[in-house]
């Protein structure tokens, strides 16, 4: 039982190791041999990435930064603004829960 094991996993092995190489070898003739992905070409793009990311976020709290140092503007006209539930369909929606009984 066990050179059967061993047989299977010998098996085994050369296959994905074949499946490997055709998928290369199909990687190079599709996109060309200067632009097959590394390991290296996925750390580089990894860091740039994040470099990215960390710029974003840089700009983002700058421009919070920004807008919490700005002084808050008050309103000329406070009388405009109407209290909570004063609209008119506010005011049809209370009346309807009123109790008719």
């Amino acid at each position: 039982m066990a050179t059967a094991e061993v047989g299977f996993v010998t098996v085994s092995r050369v296959v994905i190791a074949a499946a490997a190489d055709l998928i290369t070898g199909v990687e190079r003739r599709v996109v060309g041999d200067d632009n097959v992905r590394t390991a290296q070409g996925n750390a580089w793009a990894a860091i740039c990435a994040d470099r990215a990311r960390a710029q974003a976020r840089a700009d983002m709290d700058v421009m919070v930064a920004a807008l919490a140092a700005r002084p808050r503007a008050r309103r000329a006209r406070r009388g405009r603004q109407r209290a909570v539930g004063s609209s008119p369909r506010s005011s049809a929606s209370q009346a309807a829960l009123v109790s008719t009984r």
